[in-house]
């Protein structure tokens, strides 16, 4: 298979079908930017670490490689409840990419350096594997009735042949950046954009939309006054993202706090105008929780001050990358904002800021395997299915990776339920609403979150895993030996009384605390701090966990309900115009997928429930 893209999309599909034994080459611009951080030099926050988890329970590289060479870590939430605790670490970003480069050229993959213009496709009537389940020892076979990918070409002329292309093309596929009113072609500051595959993808008959995300500046270290800004400092001891990691062993960094002001905000105002975001130069959406400073102003007239993080980019660089104020405004607008700022007035800018517009492919003519709908063996991951982050971005890239290799070896593809993982979550948010503006994970967009913590993602994922073939044998051991603590904890819990209750029982009261549990039980001392975590918010949820599964059992009744393939849903009588539409344009694959499209209604899923029982 062929994967373009060496982001963080393109590294996993690439190590995953490699694990399952794939012949994998991988397609980028330049070998060195490969695992290239392009905005901020962080893995994970809320609902962003539960997915970075759970692509480890599967095998998958992003935990790894932020345990390697992360330089601060946190778990946020802490005095919030379980569901949104979530993990987060700075990193070392060109130790980062350096580890990704490492683990891409010890996985054995075919590296090719190139610009991928064209799709090579063949004629309609191959066969396909093109369904997907979550029985995996089960084959879904339909007659496959699109064109078929065969490779790719390259700006040089070359052609790379193969039977599955995975597309990770982030923010380089007609990309443009805008500094002010200057424009530049290019995916990133430095670096050309692909140009070619976008017109590719509209004769094959995709819709194409536009986006556009942002970075801030980068300042100098060095000319910062650090006595005038808040210091905060990571975990102590640190917690790890990957389950296989022991303990972070390397010393961390502190970050540090600033706020814009009155004078700040005014630099802005006076200059509006400039801003590309507000002359109508950009015309691609931005992301609504990440908004530029511009934005901010704008949308939140009344207040007065914004938090700046000022976070280290690495140990042996000086520069530093200001959370918080991502900017297209002209490059001396940009020195005037910084230099109203406290500690930050005599700072000096190393790379300005800007904003970078792409086109994406809306992700409803994807499926919930990743495969496309109009070209069979195309598989679409990261930005360009309208995402935003590193995390959602790789955790689209293992699951496309494994689809992909999953159907050449004749197997069944995976999909993730949403009460299984937030990736499921992602892509069926993705496949059945659809977006219309950079898309981010919210631990509020998962309806089963207690269940979907991060400290459960391995006893979630990792036996799934393990029959997909995915993971090693240290991570087999390494599972089975927790499994085994959180089993014990739990016995003791159980057998442990006093007050005429279990401890188990008990601990449904919050007023329990659990310093209390280990003076009474402290043979749970002996087990894994991990295994203790979790045993004990199993505990404390148990209840409303229940409710949860009564809940889950009632959706997953619907997504065993598959709508035959062969079906057109777009013909069906006795549906109204609006759901004809709607479910000819998102396919759905269950009943369950079709009662979260927008404007499905009851008696919409009562025709199709109608439909599937007169078909048997």
């Amino acid at each position: 298979m062929i994967v373009v893209g060496g982001g963080h999309a393109g590294i996993e599909a690439a190590l995953a079908a490699s694990r399952l034994g794939c012949r994998v080459a991988l397609v980028t611009f330049e070998r060195a930017g490969i695992g290239r951080m392009s905005c901020n030099p962080a893995i994970g926050g809320v609902a962003k670490g539960q997915i970075v988890r759970e692509i480890d329970a599967l095998g998958g590289a992003m935990g790894r490689l932020i345990d390697a060479t992360g330089i601060q870590f946190r778990m946020l939430n802490t005095s919030k409840g379980a569901a949104v605790i979530s993990p987060r670490a700075q990193a070392d970003k060109a130790a980062y990419q350096r580890a990704a480069q490492a683990m891409v050229e010890d996985a054995g993959l075919t590296i090719v350096e190139g610009e991928a213009v064209d799709l090579l496709t063949q004629s309609p009537g191959c066969r396909v594997l093109s369904s997907e389940s979550t029985d995996f020892d089960t084959e879904h076979e339909t007659p496959d009735t699109r064109h078929a990918v065969a490779g790719v070409r390259l700006a040089d002329g070359r052609e790379i042949r193969a039977p599955r292309v995975v597309l990770t093309t982030g923010t380089f596929l007609g990309g443009l950046l805008h500094y002010g009113e200057d424009k530049i072609v290019g995916g990133r500051a430095g670096e050309k954009a692909a140009m070619g595959l976008s017109g590719r993808l509209r004769e094959l008959g995709f819709r194409l939309g536009r986006l556009k995300t942002g970075t801030p500046p980068r300042l100098d270290g060095n000319t910062i006054d650090w006595t005038k800004v808040e210091e905060q400092k990571g975990d102590d001891p640190p917690q790890p993202f990957s389950f296989l990691t022991g303990q972070v062993t390397q010393p961390q960094l502190s970050c540090f706090i600033t706020r814009t002001n009155e004078r700040t905000h005014q630099v802005i105002a006076d200059n509006l105008a400039r801003s590309p975001l507000y002359s109508g130069q950009i015309v691609g959406v931005g992301p609504r929780y990440c908004p530029s400073i511009e934005d901010k102003i704008k949308r939140f007239a009344d207040k007065t001050s914004h938090h700046i993080f000022l976070e280290p980019e690495g140990r042996d660089t000086s520069e530093v990358y200001p959370n918080g104020i991502s900017t297209s405004m002209p490059r001396e607008v940009q020195d005037a904002l910084v230099r109203t700022i406290a500690g930050l007035e005599d700072a000096r800018i190393v790379r300005y800021g800007y904003a970078v517009e792409y086109d994406f492919v809306p992700p409803t003519q994807v499926d919930a395997t990743l495969q496309t709908k109009l070209v069979a063996g195309l598989y679409l991951a990261g930005q360009i299915n309208g995402t935003t982050g590193y995390e959602e971005a790789a955790a689209q890239g293992l699951m496309a990776g494994l689809n992909a290799a999953l159907t050449l070896a004749n197997k069944a593809a995976v999909v993730l339920r949403r009460d299984q993982a937030y990736i499921g979550v992602l892509i069926d948010d993705l496949t059945t609403r659809g977006t219309e503006e950079p898309y981010r994970m919210f631990t509020s967009l998962a309806e089963y979150r207690l269940r979907l913590r991060s400290d459960n993602a391995d006893r979630r994922l990792t036996p799934m895993g393990d029959l997909l073939g995915c993971i090693d044998d240290a991570r087999r051991a390494r599972f089975a030996a927790k499994t085994a603590d959180i089993a014990r904890a739990e016995a003791l819990l159980r057998q442990s009384r006093w007050n005429g209750k279990s401890a188990w029982d008990q601990l449904r009261s919050p007023q329990l605390a659990w310093d209390e549990v280990l003076a009474r039980v402290p043979d749970l001392r002996q087990l894994d701090a991990e295994a203790q975590f979790t045993v004990q918010h199993d505990a404390r949820y148990a209840g409303y966990m229940e409710r949860e599964d009564i809940e889950a059992a009632r959706l997953n009744e619907l997504e065993s309900l598959r709508l035959p393939a062969d079906l057109d849903l777009s013909e069906v009588g006795h549906l109204r115009k609006e759901a004809r539409e709607k479910l000819g344009r998102v396919r759905p694959r269950t009943l369950g997928q079709a009662s979260r499209i927008p404007g499905i209604g009851p008696a919409d899923l009562l025709v199709l429930r109608t439909l599937l029982r007169a078909r048997g």
